[in-house]
């Protein structure tokens, strides 16, 4: 057994340290392709979930003195939920990887002010909606580099 460079903060070798890297692929793989495309998407999707955070978030929070703003955020929140479902599908689509589904936002009570109050202080929307808006500059990255990775090798 090879000792990982980046020991565990127990000491010990855990389960992933143990596991031996993939095999190199060929560079026509479809997997490689479908990593490609989802580099490529990296920048339109960044924008747009960029786009729709920092108009609803700031939307919501200039209205917030009047009645209409702290239900516009919820509905915000809730369509950030709806991004990072978006998310992982793609993830799942192209990369293959599996991400949980968060856990499913439940008021305790019925009624309009339970429902309101449940979603203000939904952590998994305001997780999303972190990610979205700090994701930006990353997808730039990803774009920039990735085409000209292609570039030089075509």
């Amino acid at each position: 057994m090879t000792a990982s460079p980046f020991p565990s903060p127990r000491g010990d070798a855990t389960r992933a340290d143990r596991l031996p890297l993939p095999p190199p692929r060929a560079p026509l793989h479809a997997q490689t392709w479908r990593e490609i495309a989802h580099l490529l998407s990296n920048l339109p999707v960044d924008v747009l979930g960029f786009v729709y955070i920092a108009v609803s978030i700031y939307a919501s929070v200039l209205l917030s003195v009047t009645v209409v703003g702290l239900p516009l955020l919820a509905l915000s929140l809730l369509g950030c939920r709806q991004l990072g479902k978006a998310e992982r599908a793609r993830a799942r689509a192209l990369l293959g990887v599996r991400v949980e589904e968060p856990s499913p936002l439940r008021a305790w009570r019925h009624g309009f002010f339970p429902w309101l109050w449940a979603r203000l202080k939904d952590s998994v929307a305001w997780r999303h909606a972190l990610y979205f808006f700090i994701r930006l500059p990353w997808g730039w990255f990803t774009m920039a580099l990735t085409l000209v990775s292609l570039f030089v090798g075509w």
